[in-house]
């Protein structure tokens, strides 16, 4: 009687998939190029995905420690969304996660007193598209890790609100008077303090961001925003690697990718129609399999805004 091969381990590395959607268009992978045009359909394919829905296998928890007085808070900028979220005090056995409710950038816009403190209840999440861009402006004067005021030349480069970039550190400020950045919050987005010279010039930070009202109180409070998040897919890679997806959705990508290649492919056009059928069936496959299978939850609410 013949034995298994008692593993269960097998995936494409990046070259072997690349070579499997080749081959399903009736064409090779020959060239650099080759390579890279397919390595660009990859991440395209990955990017695809995020707008089809919600993928198990990218939902991770990550936590905010929230700041007396600070109203946006950045999270990863890899990030798509949010599903759930909680306002945790405590830690350990006096732990207490407390419902933050989402709402929409038209409901906290008509939010009388977006200063006012206590816990927070509320949450708008600004999904920003995560861009750096250089502005004119420039640091005026030279600045030390600890200071909250930052005067550069030229505020109208900036947002009203919100995150720029000095140097390899992100700072959060609150509001602008005149070309002064007030309330400024340092060592955002995971960087760290650091004194800044004269004339260093200012990056506008667009990152994805969450508002919280009311605004975190007294510090004694110890308030944590408790959030778990859709991220991207991790990029193709250069070509050794294997793919951030579960094995069951490896059928699902050789598919879309050999779809994607159809369509530049020169000959292989004919088999477009054929393939992205293929591939609607693998996605309908591992899509229908990748899903929550807890038994639904409807949890009655009742809002009223005064």
């Amino acid at each position: 009687m013949a034995n298994t091969s008692g593993t269960a381990s097998f995936n494409l590395d990046l070259s072997d998939l690349i070579e499997e959607a080749f081959e399903r268009c009736g064409s090779e992978l020959r060239t650099g190029y080759d390579m890279r045009t397919a390595r660009r359909s990859l991440n395209l394919l990955t990017i695809e995905w995020a707008n089809r829905g919600i993928n198990l296998w990218t939902i991770e928890q990550g936590i905010i420690p929230l700041n007396t007085g600070q109203i946006s808070y950045p999270f990863p900028v890899d990030t798509i969304d949010l599903l759930d979220h909680v306002t945790r005090t405590g830690t350990d056995q006096n732990q207490s996660d407390l419902n933050i409710t989402r709402i929409s950038e038209s409901t906290y816009s008509t939010i009388p007193n977006k200063n006012a403190t206590g816990r927070p209840i509320q949450v708008w999440i600004n999904r920003q598209s995560g861009n750096v861009n250089k502005t004119t402006a420039t640091l005026s004067t030279t600045i030390t890790s600890a200071d909250t005021t930052i005067t550069i030349s030229d505020a109208s480069q900036v947002a009203s609100t919100g995150f720029i970039n000095i140097d390899s550190e992100t700072i959060y400020y609150a509001n602008i008077s005149g070309n002064q950045l007030l309330n400024c919050v340092r060592a955002q987005n995971n960087t760290t303090a650091a004194a800044h010279t004269a004339g260093a010039s200012i990056y506008a930070n667009w990152l994805p961001c969450i508002n919280v009202w009311p605004t975190p109180a007294d510090p004694g409070s110890q308030y944590t925003f408790v959030y778990w998040r859709l991220r991207r897919v991790q990029d193709a890679g250069g070509g050794v690697n294997v793919q951030d997806i579960p094995f069951r959705f490896i059928p699902c990508m050789v598919a879309g990718l050999a779809f994607y290649l159809s369509q530049k492919i020169p000959g292989a056009l004919e088999r477009a129609i054929g393939l992205k059928s293929e591939y609607e069936e693998q996605w309908a496959l591992a899509s229908t399999e990748d899903r929550d299978k807890a038994a639904d939850r409807y949890v009655p609410r009742n809002m009223m805004y005064a």
